[in-house]
C-alpha cells in the first residue's frame, strides 16, 4: 500500500535525524538525555533561519551605499525630466500668446460654420413643413370624407353597435408623424461675438498655461480640450472670455448637430410607417415608389456617394452626412405621399348602420350552396345608402355588368382599381374625375345578389386583393 506525504516526511525525518542519546557520567552515576528527530529537526531550522538572517544583515550593510547611489541616481533622472519639461513649456508660452492673438479669427471661422449650419437646417426644415401639410391636407380630406358617419365597419360589427365602437379610417398620409410625437422643430440661435482683433492677451504663469494650449487646440482642432482650473480662468481676463464663448459654440454647433440627427430620424421613421402601410397592404413599396417616381417624371444624372460631396462652409462630418441623408430622405417622403393618397385606405360605407356580410376569399356560395370564390368584401346597409370613393381617381366603368349588377370601377392611378358592386343607381360616369369621399353610387341589390349591400373590390396589377389588408392598414396609419 503506497505510504502518504505525511507518512514519507515521518520516515526521512527519522532517517536524516535519528533519535540519540547524550550519556554523561558524573561521581560514579551515569545520566542520560534523549533526543527526537522531532526536536533534532526544529533546532536545525532555527539554525538555517538565524543563519539566514544574518547572511541578509550582512549583505544589506556591505551594499548600503549602492542602494544609497541608486536613489541618488533616481532623482537626479527625475529632476531633469523636471528640467526638460519646464523647457518644453518655456518653449510653448510663446505659442499660446500668438494663438490667444489669432482666437478672434478662429472664432469667426466658427461662427461662419454655425451660421452655414443654420441655413442648413432652415432648409430642412421648410422641407419638412411643406411635408407635414401635405400630410395635413390628407387627413383634413380624410376627415371630410367621413364627417357623416361615425367611422368604418369594424370586423364583425352589429348593426346595432354605437359609435364609439367604431374607429375612423384615416387616410395613407397620416403615417408620417414625427418619431417624437413633437410637431415642428424650433431654432433659436445664439450669437457668437467674436473676441476684438486688437485685444491683447494675459500672460498666463509657467505652469497654468499648458492647459491654455489644450482648450485652444482642442477648440480649432476639434479635440476634447484640458481642463483649466476656475481659479485661473478667473485669474485670467481673456482666458475667461475665451472660455465662455467657446463653451456656446459647442453647445450651439452639438445643438445643430442633434437637431439634424433627430429631422433625419423623423423623416427616416416616416418612410418607414409608409413602407409599412404599404407591405401590410400586399403592395411591393419599392416598385409603388419606383412608379410614383416615374410618373412625376424622368430622372438621373452620375453616382456620388454622400462621403464625397463637401458643404461650403461645414466642415462637420456628422451634421453634414445628417444633412444629406435627411434632404433625400423627405423628398423620398414626398414623392411616397404623393402616391399614397392613391392608395384607398377606408371603406366605401361607414357608420353604425353598416355590417361587413361576407370576406376576401373562400365561402359557401349563397346560391348554389358550394364553396367558391368571394374576390372582394360584402358591406349590408340600408337601400339608397350612399357609397364613396375609397381614393381619388378616374371611372373607367359606370354601368351594368353582369353579377355585379350595377357597378362603379375607379382606376386610382400606379396599377391600383377599386369596383362597386350591386349599386341602386349610379352617380358618376365613365371619365369622371373624382375624390377621396366622393359619392359614386347608392347602396341596393342589383345583379347576383340576395340583399341590399355593396360589393367591394380592389385590384393591384389586374390581381385582386384583399380589401380587409387595405382597410386594417388604414386604421393602423396613426
Amino acid at each position: 500500500m503506497a505510504e502518504t506525504l505525511a507518512e514519507r516526511v515521518w520516515t526521512w525525518l527519522h532517517e536524516t535525524f535519528p533519535e540519540r542519546q547524550l550519556y554523561i557520567r558524573s561521581d560514579g552515576r551515569v545520566q542520560f538525555f534523549t533526543l527526537s528527530s522531532v526536536f533534532q529537526g526544529t533546532v536545525a531550522g532555527l539554525t538555517l533561519i538565524f543563519l539566514g538572517w544574518v547572511a541578509f544583515a550582512t549583505v544589506n550593510v556591505i551594499f548600503k551605499d549602492r542602494i544609497i547611489a541608486a536613489k541618488d541616481h533616481r532623482q537626479q533622472q527625475q529632476q531633469a525630466a523636471y528640467e526638460a519639461r519646464i523647457a518644453d513649456l518655456q518653449l510653448a508660452y510663446d505659442e499660446v500668446n500668438t494663438a490667444l492673438v489669432t482666437a478672434d479669427d478662429r472664432f469667426k471661422s466658427a461662427a461662419d460654420e454655425l451660421a452655414a449650419k443654420q441655413n442648413a437646417i432652415l432648409q430642412v426644415l421648410d422641407h419638412k413643413r411643406q411635408v407635414d401639410a401635405v400630410v395635413n391636407r390628407q387627413n383634413t380630406v380624410s376627415a371630410s370624407a367621413n364627417a357623416d358617419s361615425a367611422g368604418p365597419i369594424e370586423e364583425g360589427l352589429d348593426v346595432g353597435a354605437p359609435p364609439s365602437a367604431i374607429q375612423s379610417a384615416p387616410r395613407a398620409g397620416q403615417a408620417v408623424a414625427p418619431a417624437s410625437g413633437s410637431s415642428d422643430i424650433t431654432v433659436d440661435p445664439k450669437p457668437v461675438k467674436p473676441q476684438p482683433r486688437g485685444a491683447k492677451p494675459t500672460h498666463a504663469s509657467l505652469l497654468d498655461f499648458g492647459g491654455a494650449v489644450g482648450r485652444i487646440t482642442g477648440l480649432f482642432h476639434r479635440q476634447r480640450p484640458n481642463d483649466i482650473a476656475p481659479e485661473v480662468i478667473a485669474r485670467h481676463p481673456v482666458l475667461r472670455q475665451l472660455a465662455a464663448q467657446t463653451e456656446r459654440v459647442k453647445r450651439l454647433s452639438v445643438g445643430q448637430t442633434v437637431l439634424m440627427a433627430r429631422t433625419q430620424g423623423e423623416a427616416e421613421q416616416g418612410v418607414r410607417d409608409i413602407r409599412g402601410v404599404l407591405k401590410q397592404t400586399g403592395i411591393n413599396p419599392d416598385q409603388f415608389a419606383q412608379r410614383v417616381a416615374s410618373a412625376q417624371g424622368g430622372v438621373g444624372g452620375p453616382e456620388i456617394p454622400l462621403s464625397s460631396v463637401q458643404l461650403e462652409g461645414i466642415s462637420d462630418q456628422a451634421f453634414q452626412d445628417a444633412y444629406l441623408k435627411a434632404s433625400a430622405v423627405l423628398e423620398e417622403m414626398s414623392e411616397l405621399l404623393a402616391g399614397m393618397k392613391h392608395v384607398p385606405l377606408t371603406t366605401p360605407v361607414s357608420g353604425p348602420s353598416f355590417e361587413r356580410t361576407s370576406g376576401f376569399g373562400a365561402r359557401v356560395d349563397p346560391f348554389t350552396g358550394r364553396y367558391a370564390f368571394h374576390p372582394g368584401v360584402d358591406f349590408a346597409g340600408p337601400t339608397g345608402s350612399t357609397v364613396h370613393a375609397t381614393a381619388p381617381g378616374t371611372v373607367v366603368w359606370a354601368d351594368v355588368r353582369g353579377g355585379y349588377g350595377k357597378m362603379v370601377e375607379i382606376n386610382h392611378g400606379y396599377g391600383i382599381h377599386t369596383r362597386y358592386a350591386h349599386l341602386s343607381s349610379i352617380l358618376v360616369h365613365v371619365g369622371a374625375r373624382v375624390g377621396e369621399g366622393a359619392p359614386v353610387g347608392k347602396l341596393g341589390s342589383t345583379g347576383r345578389s340576395t340583399g341590399p349591400h355593396v360589393h367591394y373590390e380592389i385590384w393591384y396589377d389586374d390581381v385582386v386583393r384583399n380589401p380587409r389588408n387595405f382597410i386594417e392598414a388604414g386604421r393602423h396609419v396613426l
